[in-house]
């Protein structure tokens, strides 16, 4: 290969990363690109299955109404790594552990194929409440967030 084409075939490639890691910080949004601050939200339920990816994990889980009905839930938790500093493992959110959760519920509103919300706190049988969020996105300051600046 000449030495032009080289310089080329260098650029085209650093063009790409950059287009690459681009798409990748776009894709990790802001609290308030998706979430509603002003509408928290408290579900209680058993959970169905957790998404362990990137960049955020879900946690599904079916919200026992007032009326005894239920309601499927998607509930954005931080990234598994923040998940697993904070406590909570594949052991800790096994499908059909109850659970409640504290979290504020999607701009849309829509809840096909589920409701959904970003938790910030999760509450399981024995009382442990842990943090489930992602610091530093513009969630409210709720108190859950132990790296929030009081």
């Amino acid at each position: 290969m000449n030495k032009k084409k080289l310089i080329i075939a260098g650029v085209i490639g650093a063009a790409l990363s950059v287009a690459a890691a681009g798409g990748a910080a776009w894709a990790h949004h802001a609290f308030a690109a998706e979430f509603d601050g002003k509408a928290p939200v408290l579900l209680r339920g058993k959970v169905t299955r957790v998404e362990w990816i990137n960049p955020h994990a879900w946690v599904h889980i079916n919200n026992v109404n007032k009326d005894g009905t239920t309601t499927a839930w998607m509930v954005e938790g931080g990234t598994p790594n923040t998940l697993l500093r904070s406590g909570i493992d594949r052991n800790s959110l096994k499908a059909g552990t109850e659970i409640i959760v504290r979290g504020y519920q999607s701009k849309d509103k829509l809840c096909r194929p589920a409701c959904k919300a970003n938790g910030r706190d999760v509450t399981f049988p024995d009382g442990k409440k842990l943090f489930m969020g992602s610091s530093g996105t513009g969630a409210p300051a709720d108190g859950a967030d132990p790296g929030e600046k009081k």
